[in-house]
């Protein structure tokens, strides 16, 4: 599923025109985007949490020279699957 299969699948489901409905998914990634960047997490119960976490600086490799690199430190978003998530994923 790509983003224009999830807006005409939120259009489907509640009605709205498809415009209002890319409007309402746009609203919904920049509201967890935001919270991201002020180190919030966003929990949906049943589907899972978005946060950030650190990974610390590191030595890595060019893999055309095969040149050390350092890899500077850097926060990156996470997300956890909810038990609903995952159950129905299990099968």
């Amino acid at each position: 599923m790509n983003r224009a299969d999830l807006i005409n699948h939120v259009s489907t489901c509640t009605g709205l025109p498809k415009a209002t409905a890319a409007k309402a998914v746009d609203a919904i990634e920049a509201k967890i985007t935001e919270a991201l960047t002020l180190r919030e997490e966003v929990a949906i119960i049943g589907f899972g949490t978005f946060s950030t976490t650190s990974r610390p600086e590191r030595m890595g490799r060019n893999p055309r020279t095969g040149a050390e690199v350092a890899v500077p430190a850097s926060r990156v978003p996470k997300f956890k699957p909810g038990k609903t998530l995952k159950d129905a994923v299990k099968g």
